[in-house]
């Protein structure tokens, strides 16, 4: 056989080698080719492809399983279980960075299915790889890293304090500051799931300088971008009054209000979210986003959203509300009360208008000048539908009760109280009648 055949055989089992790991990455994007590869054992033949002299091969390969672990927890199970993942671990470290990236992708791939498969992802020693890869020049490998530390933190507070101790939050805060949009988008989302966990994990975040680059980007035009800085603002917020207040110092308002009149849906949301977790800790920073005019931005961007995008702007007047008579009052001069009516009656959601209800309990409650404020929006007869209605949930039923009664305890307004003689039952009639033994 001459050394031309010997070539030449060569020549096609490589060939029929890059077929088969293109072929199957192909066919392991249309969810209806996914149990068929399964039942084929494909995972065991894509082993030792990525092993491979070649490195389109290895890289393709490790892109196909990435995509069958995508697809399920069961096939993210059979690549733990392949003993896979210690192979990418140390390919991570070695390879180019097209397989670097596909490396990372197997790796978010399988982690964002459970903890277990985070924790799996962990054991095998893939953090210390993927931190370093946040320094890589690329920065699609930085993106991939970020994403797979993002998915692998999101579960809960050991993970993230795994990633945590590995290093990777100087290396994301610097992330924010690359050029590459993704890359800040990614990066952003990534701190905001460290930082929900706890006080402390947010705290580290905070610790990084992440506060000052997140606070410089909200006004930037990408709205994806300005989705996860306003998350991971909020998520850094709602831990405690300082760190509110770190945030608050960043300058974030009046700048965050242009948010709330964003074309896109989850920005207002997020925005308003950033808000509420502030003006929920103290009097103080709620005061803060009154004078802003924080609260009637909000209530602005209630009236111009349906459905769950309105949620957190409703809990947001409703804390504000709660603080004292002062601030009630400053949410019903910024036109809060008509909105939340109308929340009230229009959503078709009973947590929604559970929320509502008791945000306008906690605006009412306070003076019988409160109360007459929410009765003349004919929300009384509404809360009081609500709770008597067999369809409501068991939470409507008792926000309205609550509110209904806060409410009556300080409303001297008759021609509010006056239906409630003829359609209100005994628990909640008691109120009235006592209301009008004071007028």
């Amino acid at each position: 056989m001459s050394q031309r055949q010997v070539l030449q055989g060569l020549e096609e089992y490589q060939k029929a080698r890059l077929q088969f790991v293109q072929k199957v990455a192909e066919q392991a994007t249309r969810p209806q080719n996914i149990q068929t590869l399964q039942n084929a054992g494909v995972i065991s033949l894509l082993r030792p492809l990525l092993l491979d002299v070649v490195p389109t091969i290895q890289h393709t390969a490790a892109l196909a399983l990435g995509r069958l672990a995508n697809y399920s927890d069961d096939l993210a199970e059979a690549v733990v279980k392949g003993d896979i993942l210690p192979q990418l671990v140390y390919s991570l470290a070695e390879q180019n960075r097209f397989y670097k990236k596909a490396a990372a992708f197997v790796l978010r791939a399988v982690g964002k299915h459970s903890p277990q498969r985070a924790q799996a992802i962990v054991d095998c020693g893939a953090l210390d790889a993927l931190v370093i890869c946040l320094e890589d020049f690329d920065p699609g490998v930085k993106e991939a890293a970020a994403w797979a530390l993002g998915y692998i933190s999101r579960h809960n507070a050991e993970l993230s304090q795994a990633v945590v101790d590995e290093g990777a939050v100087p290396l994301l805060v610097l992330c924010i500051q690359e050029p590459e949009i993704a890359l800040k988008r990614i990066s952003a989302s990534a701190l905001s799931d460290i930082s929900k966990h706890s006080p402390e994990l947010a705290q580290t975040v905070v610790d990084a300088g992440a506060i000052a680059h997140l606070a410089q980007t909200i006004l930037n035009p990408d709205a994806k971008l300005k989705q996860q800085v306003l998350s991971a603002l909020s998520q850094i917020s709602k831990h405690s009054v300082d760190l509110a207040e770190m945030v608050v110092e960043a300058e974030i308002f009046p700048v965050v209000l242009t948010c709330l009149k964003d074309k896109d849906e989850y920005v207002k949301k997020n925005a308003c979210t950033l808000i509420r977790e502030i003006a929920k800790h103290t009097p103080e920073l709620s005061q803060l986003i009154v004078n802003t005019g924080g609260v009637a931005a909000v209530t602005d961007c209630i009236g111009t959203c349906k459905g769950n995008t309105r949620l957190p702007g409703i809990m947001m007047l409703g804390y504000v509300a709660a603080h004292s008579e002062n601030l009630a009052m400053a949410v019903i001069i910024s036109k809060g009360v008509p909105q939340l009516s109308i929340c009230l009656s229009e959503e078709p959601e009973d947590h929604i208008k559970a929320a509502a209800a008791w945000a306008l309990g906690q605006i009412g409650r306070h003076t019988s000048e409160h109360a007459r404020a929410v009765a003349v929006t004919n929300a009384l007869p509404v809360l009081l539908s609500l709770y008597m209605s067999t369809e409501s949930s068991e939470d409507l039923q008792m926000k309205c009760k609550k509110a209904i009664k806060s409410i009556l305890q300080k409303c001297t307004y008759l021609p509010a109280l006056e239906p409630f003689l003829y359609d209100a039952p005994p628990n909640i009639l008691k109120h009235v009648l006592g209301q009008f033994s004071k007028v």
